[in-house]
């Protein structure tokens, strides 16, 4: 289960009321340097612009393809472990705006993780260590280590120990 903070809001939907959540230049400067690290074929520099201007937690060796999407407003609730691919167009949301409420949450992808291109992972989402997503997912629950998971609805392929 995803675990989320949620906060109500009056008045229009959440995403009307984005910047009483969060600072305009905070979002835009953000942007900026999201922009830069989905273009960049340097792994390093990617990796730098995540932690130190973003906030992001990454481990070592971690890689990010080109075009992955971070979280605009929050990337400093990411966290990444080591050794982890993120694969091409993918994209990792810490925050999602409703009609009624927005809802914030970490999210935590283990070391030795391999996330296919194309992927959408939800707020307040747990990936274990060494676990598989495959290409397209939508990944809307936590993922047990060791674990093969694909699809929308993501579902489990294979579970077990299997390094």
């Amino acid at each position: 289960m995803r675990q989320t903070e949620k906060y109500p809001v009056d008045g229009p939907n959440a995403l009307w009321q984005i910047y009483q959540t969060v600072s305009k230049w905070k979002a835009m400067r953000n942007f900026v340097w999201i922009q830069i690290t989905r273009y960049s074929p340097s792994l390093r520099l990617k990796n730098w612009i995540y932690r130190r201007v973003l906030g992001m937690t990454v481990g070592e060796h971690s890689a990010f393809a080109l075009m992955v999407m971070v979280d605009v407003f929050f990337p400093e609730r990411i966290y990444i472990g080591s050794n982890t691919i993120i694969g091409y167009n993918t994209t990792i949301l810490a925050h999602e705006y409703l009609t009624k409420e927005y809802r914030l949450g970490d999210v935590r992808i283990g070391s030795h993780v391999m996330v296919g291109a194309n992927t959408t992972i939800l707020p307040g989402v747990t990936i274990g260590d060494y676990a598989i997503i495959g290409a397209g997912s939508v990944v809307h629950k936590d993922v047990a280590p060791n674990s093969f998971v694909a699809g929308n609805p993501m579902q489990v392929i294979r579970s077990g120990s299997a390094k």
